[in-house]
């Protein structure tokens, strides 16, 4: 097997993934040749060269324009907020609609050694993610009557624990045979210098997912699109696990989308500061895309805070993550080989020397590949930005607790703000400082909230309306 594998790597210059080969028992033998006949080495080898000719993000973005959008309030957007309601509620009743939901992430920054979804965030109810997101499925679905299935994507970090999280607290209400697990796909990281596949350990590479636009490969290969097929899904909600905030399965959004016969239609909102850490959704060469914003922050005022022709920012429209796409625009893309290029980042990548001595750089030593959901937007042939109220609708958990934004503490604030804005309008009073939180499962907004309360209800002390 040595010689095997000897030859198979000696054209790419990768023998030394075989140098403590006699050191290994059979079992580590079996997985580390596992692992390498998984690496498409001439992939890698194309990945490496490129990398080192990189995007001219300056003269990008003194090309970008402000993407044509559905500006929030704006009476003269080409249809009605209760058109588009009506729409997407046609379409949310004939039951074509799934919902595809990105979970790969850890909870490290937060302190937590789980998965990101199984973060406690409810301010009372301490209910997590995965809770809230799912129940808001489940809420969505019964509010008109059909099954929505998830397509949920893992890593193989959280892959295990989530499957038996979900599968222990009975999927949150949704059916078992309405979900869908399945992991994304994998990619080595490489020594900046060489080029040289790095180790983990001496039996294993050091591997990382291969980013939020690994869904198509993943997806194709769970058989989650043939699965669609089947079911006659014809849109599908895109989110990510870290906002509890997110309006699920949006009727407004959704019928925006289909009314402007969009193929992938992206949530946004107006940024607070030119630099803030978001991506900034616009337009390049009459294609719509999205630059992020850490490829902003070497650039100048010049470029960051250009204004439009009508006098507002460029680069005011910040990427939520939250998106509807055409099923079939997915489907083409899963075909072509440049739907969604891979992109490089420059990480510092602990691994074992020549000598096996365990590495700990402080500083980057090696690039990591990995691909972005949102380079299918200039694929479409028609796309869609929608601007959404931020403090209604977005609410991320990215940071630490104590963090100034997007931390627990602000998220949870977020929510019992919003949450005593739909009791009050219901007529109730809660009294200052009390947190209060409403389940999904209870309400989906103000109008379901003054459905389920008695007018003059008073709220003195903390309380879930479950």
């Amino acid at each position: 097997m040595k010689d095997k594998l000897h030859a198979h790597l000696s054209p790419h210059g990768q023998e030394h993934l075989l140098a403590f080969w006699d050191e290994l028992d059979e079992a580590d033998r079996r997985a580390l040749a596992d692992q390498i006949g998984s690496v498409d080495f001439g992939l890698i080898d194309r990945l490496y060269r490129a990398a080192h000719c990189a995007e001219n993000w300056a003269e990008l973005a003194s090309r970008a324009e402000a993407p044509p959008a559905l500006r929030l309030n704006d009476p003269h957007n080409r249809f009605s907020p209760a058109e588009a309601r009506r729409r997407g509620d046609e379409a949310l009743a004939a039951g074509q609609l799934g919902v595809i939901l990105v979970a790969g992430g850890q909870g490290t920054r937060l302190g937590f050694d789980h998965p990101k979804g199984m973060y406690p965030i409810g301010p009372v109810s301490r209910a997590t993610l995965f809770q809230i997101l799912l129940e808001k499925i489940v809420a969505r679905a019964r509010q008109h009557g059909v099954r929505i299935p998830l397509y949920l994507m893992t890593s193989p970090a959280t892959h295990a624990e989530t499957v038996q999280y979900l599968k222990a607290n009975d999927y949150f209400g949704l059916a078992a045979q309405d979900v869908n697990i399945f992991c994304q796909g994998t990619m080595p990281a490489v020594h900046a210098q060489t080029g040289r596949l790095l180790l983990a350990d001496k039996a294993n590479l050091f591997l990382s997912p291969d980013g939020h636009g690994g869904l198509l490969a993943a997806l194709a290969a769970s058989g989650g699109l043939d699965e669609m097929r089947r079911r006659d899904i014809r849109q599908l909600f895109y989110l990510q696990v870290d906002n509890p905030l997110v309006v699920m399965c949006d009727p407004e959004f959704v019928g925006y989308h289909l009314l402007s016969q969009s193929e992938i239609s992206t949530q946004v909102v107006r940024k607070r500061r030119s630099r803030d850490k978001v991506g900034n959704v616009v337009m390049v060469d009459g294609r719509m895309r999205i630059i992020e914003y850490s490829d902003l922050n070497p650039l100048g005022d010049e470029i960051v805070e250009r204004l439009g022709s009508d006098g507002t920012p460029i680069f005011w429209a910040g990427n939520t993550a939250v998106h509807v796409i055409e099923t079939a625009f997915l489907e083409r893309a899963a075909r072509s080989d440049t739907a969604l290029p891979f992109h490089v980042a420059r990480k510092a990548v602990p691994h074992v020397d020549s000598t096996g001595r365990p590495v700990v750089p402080d500083e980057p030593n090696a690039i990591k590949f990995e691909r972005f959901i949102f380079d299918l937007l200039p694929e479409a042939r028609i796309g869609i930005v929608m601007e959404v109220d931020e403090q209604r609708i977005f609410a991320p958990v990215k940071n630490g607790p104590g963090e100034r934004r997007d931390s627990p503490e602000t998220v949870r604030a977020q929510m019992i703000a919003l949450h005593r804005q739909w009791l009050e309008a219901a007529g109730c009073r809660v009294q200052p400082g009390v947190a209060v939180e409403i389940s999904p499962l209870f309400a989906q907004d103000a109008e379901e909230t003054a459905a389920r309360v008695e007018p003059g209800l008073a709220v003195t002390r903390p309380r879930c309306f479950c």
